[in-house]
């Protein structure tokens, strides 16, 4: 792979970077509000909802760190 298709890439990864950070301040955001709940209210279908929000960010940052890893591997492991 040539230098300036490298660069491209390190600019995707870095913008997914990005994208990974903000989703780790809002998954921290929503935990904090959940762990704030009354108990009864964490088991209930709003408490199931937060977490189920909360495991599909985790999902997504996940999903985006596998990408960011993959797209290194691809430029030569950066």
């Amino acid at each position: 792979m040539n230098q300036e298709r490298r660069k491209l890439i390190s600019a995707q990864i870095s913008a997914l970077r990005d994208v990974e950070y903000a989703l780790t301040d809002v998954a921290e955001a929503e935990q904090e509000a959940f762990d704030n709940l009354p108990e009864g209210l964490q088991n209930s279908e709003r408490g199931e909802t937060m977490q189920e929000a909360l495991n599909q960010l985790e999902e997504a940052m996940e999903s985006i760190r596998s990408a960011c890893d993959s797209l290194s591997e691809a430029t030569g492991g950066e």
